[in-house]
C-alpha cells in the first residue's frame, strides 16, 4: 500500500492508499523535536495496529526540522521503498503562476493539483489548519494564489492570553448569533465570524475570476466547524492533501 504523510503545523495527517482507494487514515501531533527513530517507531506502532504493508510514501511537510527527519527517517528505516517527498523538482503538473514560486508551500501545490483533478476549474480551497488558507486554481489548473488569515486555534488562544476576563472554548456552535453569555459569546465570534470571514474573501475571489467557479473546496481539521456556515463551500473534502499526494507519487513513481 501507499504511505501518504501530510505534516502539518499542529498535527500530522496519515493515510495509507490501496490503488485510488483511501484504506487507513491516522492523525497525530506534529513534534519538531521528534527524531527520524522517533518517528519510524510511532509509525510502526500505527502501521501494525491495522497489519498494513507499505509498498511506497509520499511526503509533505510545512514544518521544516519535522519533514528533515521524516525523511532522514525513509532513508534508515525504509530505505528499499520508493518514495516521493513533495519539493522544488517534484514533478505535480501544477504551473505557479505567481511572483515567487518557491514561497509556496508543498501542501498548497498538492492541494491544488487534487482539487483540480476531483472538480475542475476555475476553483477556491479554502484549508481550515493552523493558519485559515484560501487558494485560487484557474480554470487551466494553475496555482494563482490566494490569502492568509490566523486559524480558528490561533485566534482562540490568543484572545485568552490577551484578554484578562475571557477564557478558551470549545469552538463548537452556539444556540444563537447574540451570546447570553461569555462562552456563547466567543463561540458566535469564532462560527460566524470566520464563516463571514471565508465568504467574504471567496466572493471576492470569485469576482475577480469573472463571476463563477466550478467548486469552492474545504479541507483541513477545523472545516466541520465553520463550513455549515460559510454559504461560499460547495464541497468538503477532509483527505484533499492526502489525496493530492497519492497523484503526485503516481506521476513520479
Amino acid at each position: 500500500m501507499l504511505l501518504c504523510i501530510d505534516v502539518g503545523n499542529t498535527n500530522t495527517v496519515l493515510a495509507t492508499f490501496d490503488g485510488d482507494k483511501l484504506v487507513h487514515s491516522w492523525r497525530i501531533r506534529t513534534d519538531p523535536r521528534a527524531t527520524a527513530d522517533e518517528l519510524a517507531l510511532t509509525l510502526r506502532g500505527l502501521l501494525a495496529g491495522d497489519n498494513v504493508q507499505i509498498t511506497g510514501v509520499a511526503l509533505c511537510s510545512t514544518v521544516p526540522q519535522a519533514g528533515r527527519e521524516l525523511h532522514r527517517m525513509l532513508e534508515r528505516h525504509y530505505g528499499g521503498v520508493p518514495n516521493v517527498v513533495v519539493g522544488p523538482g517534484t514533478r505535480t503538473g501544477v504551473h505557479l503562476a505567481i511572483d515567487n514560486p518557491k514561497e509556496v508551500g508543498a501542501d498548497r501545490v498538492t492541494n491544488t493539483l487534487a482539487a483540480y483533478t476531483l472538480f475542475g476549474g476555475p476553483a477556491i480551497i479554502v484549508d481550515f489548519g493552523t493558519s485559515t488558507n484560501i487558494d485560487v486554481i484557474s480554470g487551466k489548473g494553475e496555482f494563482l494564489g490566494g490569502a492568509f488569515a490566523p486559524g480558528i486555534e490561533i485566534s482562540i488562544d490568543a484572545l485568552a492570553q490577551r484578554a484578562a476576563q475571557l477564557h478558551k472554548v470549545e469552538p463548537v456552535k452556539p444556540r444563537s448569533v447574540i451570546g447570553k453569555n461569555t462562552t456563547e459569546c466567543l463561540q458566535s465570534a469564532i462560527v460566524y465570524g470566520f464563516a463571514g470571514q471565508v465568504d467574504g474573501l471567496v466572493t471576492r475571489m470569485i469576482a475577480e475570476l469573472g463571476g463563477s467557479v466550478a467548486a469552492v473546496v474545504a479541507t483541513g481539521g477545523l472545516a466541520p466547524v465553520v463550513i455549515g456556515e460559510c454559504a461560499t463551500v460547495t464541497h468538503y473534502e477532509p483527505m484533499l492533501t492526502l489525496i493530492g499526494l497519492r497523484m503526485i507519487y503516481e506521476k513520479n513513481v
